[in-house]
């Protein structure tokens, strides 16, 4: 398991370096954290969270690049939960720099069902 997250997340950062032509990417979902963990547990998924901020410059590259690479995308949506979370005005992204010490943006994450930390890439790689 840990083998394919960090095969993903080194697939990710690898296409952060090139622009995005396609149209389709990953497609984060509007659930809590909460609802995400029981869909996790329910789909034996782990959990995407993509920490940003609104003024953060790498932030905005990531999401109109990589995050919209259609290769990208088909792995993540097969293989994660995918969430995105802004970290400052979000009281759950406040919560989530907590405990996850998260110091700076972009941050990704990759959780379990039960909130465990199983992968923590920080900065635009």
């Amino acid at each position: 398991m840990m083998k394919s997250v960090k095969i993903v997340l080194v697939a990710l950062v690898s296409v952060l370096m090139m622009s995005s032509t396609g149209k389709e990417g990953i497609s984060f979902s509007n659930l809590t954290l909460k609802e995400a963990k029981v869909l996790s547990k329910k789909t034996g998924k782990l959990i995407f969270i993509d920490c940003y901020t609104d003024w953060c410059g790498p932030c905005k590259r990531m999401a109109a690049t990589s995050f919209l690479d259609e290769a990208v995308g088909k792995v993540f949506n097969d293989k994660f939960i995918n969430l995105k979370v802004e970290m400052e005005k979000n009281p759950i992204g406040v919560e989530l720099a907590k405990r996850y010490r998260v110091r700076a943006y972009p941050t990704l994450l990759v959780i379990d069902s039960e909130g465990t930390l199983i992968k923590q890439v920080v900065g635009m790689q």
